[in-house]
C-alpha cells in the first residue's frame, strides 16, 4: 500500500509482496490468462510467459484491465487478432477505454489487435469447457469462471465478489480447486471477507481452497496458521495442478 508503514507492507516475506490478482491457465492444448491488471507486464516477465491463446476478463475495473496494451506482444502470434472473451458490459468498457485497439484505425505491426468475443453462456477453449459465473461485486455484476474437462469440475475462479448466489454455489459444488476473493477479516461492501469466503467453501466442499485478492490487513504467515485444513492463501508465482 502506497505510503503505508504497517507490518505487512514492511514484511520481508515474499508472499506478502502482492501484485494485482490474475491467473494463467494452461491446458494440454492451450493457455490463457484471466484479467490483465496494471502489473501484467511484470507478471509475464517474472513467470516467463511467451505465448497466449486467449484472454478472459472478469470485469472492467482498473485493477483488472489496465495491462491490456501489453497484450501487443502476444498479438504478434495471432494474424486474425488475439481472442478476447468478456461479458457485453465488460467488452463495452474495454472498447471505451482502449478505443485505439478496437477501432482498427492507424493500426501498425506491433499494436494490440483484439478479436472480441462476447461471453453469453458456456464456451470452450479447445477441450476445456468454461462456464461464466455471474456474481455481485458491490453494485456491479462481474464474471467468475468454472473450468471443466471431460465433465470434471477442475477449477472455479471468483476473484471479486461480495456474495455467491445459490445457483453459482450449486454450479461449483465439488470442484477440485476453488480460488476465491477473501479481502480481509472485516466485512467489506464489495468483497468477501475471510469468514464469508470460508462459508462459501463449507457450502461447496471443494477439494482445495485458495484465497486471493487480499489486502495489506492480511499477513500471509499469521493468517494462514488460523485457517482450517485445505484452505490456503494464494501468493504471487503460485502454481496449482487442478
Amino acid at each position: 500500500m502506497i505510503g503505508c508503514d504497517c507490518v505487512v507492507c514492511r514484511s520481508e516475506d515474499p508472499r506478502d509482496k502482492r501484485t494485482r490478482s490474475s491467473i494463467l491457465v494452461q491446458s494440454p492444448e492451450c493457455r490463457w490468462v484471466v484479467d490483465t491488471g496494471p502489473d501484467f507486464r511484470a507478471q509475464c516477465l517474472r513467470e516467463g510467459i511467451s505465448h497466449l491463446d486467449a484472454v478472459l476478463y472478469t470485469h472492467g475495473h482498473t485493477d483488472h484491465v489496465m495491462g491490456f496494451d501489453d497484450l501487443r506482444r502476444f498479438c504478434e502470434f495471432h494474424k486474425e487478432g488475439l481472442p478476447i472473451h468478456a461479458s457485453p458490459s465488460t467488452m463495452e468498457d474495454l472498447r471505451r477505454v482502449f478505443a485505439f485497439a478496437f477501432s482498427g484505425e492507424n493500426r501498425v505491426p506491433g499494436y494490440v489487435i483484439p478479436k472480441p468475443t462476447l461471453i453469453e453462456g458456456p464456451f470452450f477453449l479447445e477441450e476445456t469447457r468454461i462456464d461464466p459465473l455471474p456474481v455481485p461485486h458491490g453494485r456491479t455484476m462481474v464474471t467468475g469462471f468454472l473450468f471443466s474437462r471431460s465433465g470434471e469440475k477442475c477449477l472455479a475462479y471468483l476473484s471479486d465478489c461480495n456474495a455467491v448466489p445459490e445457483p453459482v454455489l450449486e454450479q461449483i459444488a465439488g470442484v477440485r480447486v476453488l480460488i476465491i476473493d477473501a479481502l480481509r477479516h472485516r466485512p467489506h461492501p464489495t468483497h468477501l471477507h475471510i469468514a464469508a469466503a470460508l462459508d462459501v467453501a463449507e457450502k461447496t466442499d471443494p477439494g482445495a481452497v485458495w484465497f486471493t485478492h487480499m489486502c495489506h490487513d492480511i499477513s500471509h504467515a499469521m493468517v494462514e496458521k488460523e485457517l482450517p485444513p485445505g484452505v490456503r492463501l494464494a501468493y504471487d508465482g503460485l502454481r496449482i495442478e487442478a
